[in-house]
């Protein structure tokens, strides 16, 4: 989960949330609720401002490692890291994404069904 990895990057560079929240630009409550695993998607601009204050990267914060050091997820090739960066670069929020997603799922659906039919 992104929030503990947060959290417990916070905790190693010796901030508290209050800290970390103004060095971020990033209100205390919205970093609690990353933290505590309330707020699960925050935004790509949140994400890097947070990563660039923790002194690491959006892949490193997204890409969810076990203790052992195996990925609990899929590690983003450099082609996906790319996109994310000019998205974010571009503002495009992860609501803006997910409606571009939904549309092109649905323009493949009705072009498979228009071809089936």
């Amino acid at each position: 989960m992104v929030g503990m990895r947060i959290k417990r990057l916070r905790q190693e560079l010796g901030y508290s949330i209050n800290e970390l929240s103004e060095k971020a630009g990033v209100s205390k409550s919205y970093l609690s609720y990353i933290e505590r695993g309330i707020q699960r998607n925050p935004s790509l601009q949140v994400l890097s401002r947070l990563a660039k204050t923790l002194d690491t990267t959006m892949e490193d914060l997204l890409n969810q490692k076990k203790m052992d050091g195996s990925s609990t997820e899929f590690p983003l090739d450099d082609e996906w890291i790319k996109l994310v960066h000019e998205a974010e670069e571009q503002g495009i929020t992860k609501e803006d994404f997910s409606y571009y997603l939904s549309f092109i799922k649905f323009t493949k659906k009705n072009k498979e069904d228009k071809s089936g039919s």
